[in-house]
C-alpha cells in the first residue's frame, strides 16, 4: 500500500458571494483558509483518491472537469476519485449558475437565477477545478509506503435532528428553542466518527481522512471551513502542523449544530464552531492513538448513475407563483413565500430541461474501509440503515459528492404528518419520495461488489500459564 496526502488553498476573496441559502449573501472577511485537502491510496494495480473541498456544493460540471484535469496530468481514472463538498455555508462561488448557461431560459427566469439567488463566479470555478487537480496529483507524487489504521469514534452531544415532531402532529424544521409544541426528534444523529489513517512504517502519521456527519452552519464570521477549521486545529495540535485531515461530511440533511429543544443561546458563531471541531476532533485523535495499524491490500472503486425522476409544480401553483413573484420583484425585503415562489418558477425551467437528474452513486474501497458517496443531501436515517446492511466492517457514507442534487429526504417526511422545508419543491430539491431508498439500494450493492480486507489487528501473546508470583501472594491480615 501507498498512500499520500496534500492540500491547496481555495480562499475567495472579499465581497464575492457566498452560497448556502436562496438569495444573495458575500463574505465580509477571512476567517480562515478555505481548502481543497486529497488523499491518494494505491495497491500496486490501482489508484484511488478521496479529495475534500471546503465549499458548500459542488456542481457535476465541476466534478467532471477537475476529473478530466487529474486524469490528463496524473493518470487517475474519474471514476476513482470521489470529490465531496464539506458544506460550509461560508464558502466561496463555486455553486449556482454560470454566465452563459441559462441562456434559452425565459427572461424572468434568468433573472432570478442571477439577481436573486446564488450564482458561480467563472473565474474562480476554474481556479477550483484546478487547485482540485493540484492537491490529488500532489498527494500522487507523495505517495510513500504506508500502514493504515481505521476505526470509529463517538461524538453526539454537539449535534441535532433540526426537524422536530410536534403536538400538532407535524413535523417542522427548527422550530425556535424550547419551542412548547416539540415533542421528540423526527430523526436520529449519526455518532460515529470515522476515521482512516496513514502511517510510514517509522510511525509518522501521512495524513487522515474523517467522517461526521453535521452541517457546516457554526458561521464564526467571514469567509470560513466553519467547525472543520478546528477539526483540522485539533489533530493538528497533536499530530503536527503537517498533518492533512481530509474532510468527508456524512449523512446530515436533517443534521446541525443546533438543538431546539434547549434553552441554550443559539449554537452559532466562533464559540460554537470551536467547541464542535474541537470534540469531533478529540474523538478522532482517540481513534488515531488506539487503532491498530497494518498492512491493506486492497483499493478499489466502483460506480453507478442512476437517473432519478423530478417533482414537477403544478400549473396551478406556478400560475400564482409568477403572480407573487412579479408583485414583489423589487421590494426590497423578500418574504418566505416570494423565496419559494422563485424556486418553483426556476425549477419548471431545469426540468423542462432535465426531467430526470443523473445521481452517480459510488464506493471507494480502501483495505477494510469502503466510503459509499452520493450527491444529496442525504437524510441521516439513510446513512445508519445503509451502514447496519453493509458487508464491510467500517463503512462511511458521503454526502455531496461528485455533485448536488439537493436534499433527499425520508419517506415519513414527505407523509401528511411529515413537513419541514427540505420537502418543498425548489431547485435544489425536487427528487420523488423514493430516492432516498434508491440510492441507499445502489449503495449497498456497490458495496457487496467489493472484498473488505480484514482490518488490521495488534499481535496476541501466548496465553499465560502461571499467574504472576506478586499477584497471587496474600492475604495477609497480621
Amino acid at each position: 500500500m501507498k498512500a499520500g496526502f496534500a492540500e491547496t488553498d481555495i480562499t475567495p476573496g472579499v465581497g464575492m458571494e457566498t452560497p448556502g441559502g436562496y438569495g444573495k449573501a458575500y463574505g465580509a472577511a477571512i476567517h480562515d483558509a478555505l481548502k481543497v485537502r486529497a488523499a491518494v491510496f494505491g495497491d500496486g494495480r490501482q489508484r484511488v483518491a478521496l479529495v475534500g473541498i471546503d465549499t458548500c456544493g459542488i456542481g457535476e460540471r465541476t466534478v467532471a472537469a477537475a476529473r478530466r484535469e487529474i486524469a490528463a496530468r496524473c493518470g487517475i481514472p474519474g471514476s476513482h476519485v470521489t470529490i465531496a463538498a464539506s458544506h460550509t455555508h461560508s464558502g466561496g462561488p463555486l455553486f449556482g449558475a454560470l454566465p452563459g448557461e441559462m441562456a434559452d431560459a425565459p427572461a424572468l427566469v434568468r433573472e432570478l437565477v442571477f439577481r436573486h439567488s446564488t450564482a458561480a463566479d467563472p473565474l474562480y470555478h476554474a481556479w477550483v477545478v484546478r487547485q482540485i487537480a493540484t492537491a490529488v496529483c500532489e498527494a500522487d507524487r507523495r505517495g510513500a509506503e504506508a500502514l493504515v489504521s481505521v476505526g470509529k469514534g463517538h461524538e453526539e452531544g454537539a449535534v441535532s435532528n433540526r426537524r422536530l415532531r410536534m403536538k400538532s402532529g407535524r413535523s417542522v424544521t427548527h422550530p425556535g428553542k424550547g419551542h412548547a409544541g416539540i415533542v421528540a426528534p423526527a430523526g436520529p444523529v449519526d455518532p460515529d466518527v470515522g476515521v482512516l489513517a496513514a502511517w510510514r512504517p517509522d510511525g509518522q502519521l501521512l495524513g487522515v481522512v474523517v467522517n461526521y456527519a453535521c452541517h457546516g452552519t457554526t458561521s464564526p464570521g467571514g469567509i470560513s471551513a466553519d467547525w472543520i477549521h478546528y477539526l483540522e486545529q485539533t489533530v493538528r495540535s497533536a499530530l503536527g502542523p503537517q498533518v492533512v485531515t481530509v474532510f468527508l461530511n456524512g449523512a446530515c440533511g436533517d443534521v446541525t449544530q443546533v438543538d431546539n429543544r434547549s434553552l441554550n443561546p443559539p449554537e452559532f458563531g466562533e464559540m460554537y464552531a470551536r467547541i464542535l471541531g474541537t470534540r469531533v476532533g478529540a474523538e478522532a485523535l482517540k481513534v488515531l492513538v488506539s487503532a491498530a495499524r497494518g498492512p491493506a491490500a486492497t483499493v478499489a472503486a466502483a460506480g453507478t448513475v442512476l437517473r432519478l425522476p423530478r417533482r414537477r409544480p403544478s400549473a396551478a401553483s406556478l400560475e400564482a407563483s409568477r403572480a407573487l413573484v412579479e408583485k414583489e420583484l423589487d421590494a426590497p425585503a423578500k418574504s418566505t413565500a416570494w423565496t419559494f415562489a422563485k424556486e418553483r418558477l426556476v425549477l419548471d425551467y431545469l426540468a423542462s430541461k432535465e426531467p430526470e437528474a443523473a445521481v452517480e452513486v459510488q464506493a471507494i474501497q480502501v483495505g477494510p474501509a469502503v466510503f459509499l458517496a452520493n450527491p444529496s443531501e442525504y437524510f441521516c436515517q439513510f446513512g445508519l440503515e445503509i451502514k447496519q446492511q453493509s458487508p464491510f466492517p467500517f463503512t462511511f457514507v458521503v454526502e455531496l459528492a461528485n455533485g448536488a442534487v439537493g436534499y433527499v429526504p425520508t419517506a415519513e417526511a414527505f407523509q401528511a404528518s411529515g413537513g419541514g422545508y427540505e420537502t418543498v419543491l425548489t431547485s435544489y430539491s425536487n427528487l420523488l419520495p423514493d430516492a432516498g431508498a434508491r440510492i441507499a439500494a445502489a449503495s449497498l450493492a456497490l458495496a457487496r461488489q467489493l472484498t473488505p480486507d480484514q482490518a488490521p489487528q495488534r499481535p496476541q501473546v501466548t496465553p499465560a500459564t502461571e499467574s504472576w508470583s506478586y499477584g497471587v501472594l496474600g492475604p495477609e491480615l497480621e
